[in-house]
């Protein structure tokens, strides 16, 4: 009788090899799903830095229409020198530099203090301004990867630099390396 009532149960039991068939399984489940997440947000912050760049070229269009000609640094010449075809790093000081201007000239905030007191071309949101502490004055507009977004004017002083004529505005895409620049985002 004991032994048929252990053999019972036995039956119902899993075997060692079967929880951990099943565990595999999960960690196979769990390992797939954090891949995809992880693509998702990549995937996410290009998109959003293609938004945010498209909506900065309308503001700078906008700028043209009123001002004759596209924002250019000629007190430092700062967006004359930041070049997209050989300065590959956003966290060089020219890239915040560039978009600390492009900043002043796009919000009508002269001095970066968040206070806009000219024409306003661009609402910008925090998210989009270092330092995130809004009571600070702004140092330069970053892209969605955390790195400031390049912006230049170098093909209008010399064709050899540059890609357009206009001005250049690209995302590293949080990447810091010339090898990596056809992952780029950016108006040309």
């Amino acid at each position: 009788m004991k032994e048929s009532a252990s053999n019972a149960r036995a039956a119902h039991a899993f075997t060692i090899i079967e929880l951990l068939v099943v565990m595999t399984i999960l960690l196979i489940l769990a390992g797939l799903i954090l891949a995809t997440s992880g693509y998702v947000q990549e995937k996410s912050k290009r998109t959003r830095a293609e938004t945010e760049i498209a909506a900065l070229s309308v503001a700078l269009e906008n700028y043209k229409a009123d001002n004759g000609a596209y924002p250019t640094d000629t007190a430092n010449g700062i967006t004359a020198t930041l070049d997209a075809r050989i300065m590959f790093n956003p966290t060089a000081p020219q890239y915040a530099a560039a978009t600390l201007f492009l900043y002043r000239e796009l919000s009508g905030d002269p001095v970066g203090n968040r206070i806009p007191t000219g024409n306003v071309y661009f609402s910008f949101k925090p998210n989009l301004l270092l330092p995130k502490d809004q009571t600070q004055a702004v140092s330069a507009i970053v892209d969605p990867f955390g790195y400031s977004y390049g912006y230049s004017t170098a093909n209008r002083a010399d064709s050899s630099k540059g890609y357009n004529p206009t001005y250049d505005l690209w995302s590293t895409a949080g990447r810091v390396s010339g090898a990596d620049q056809p992952k780029w985002i950016k108006n040309w």
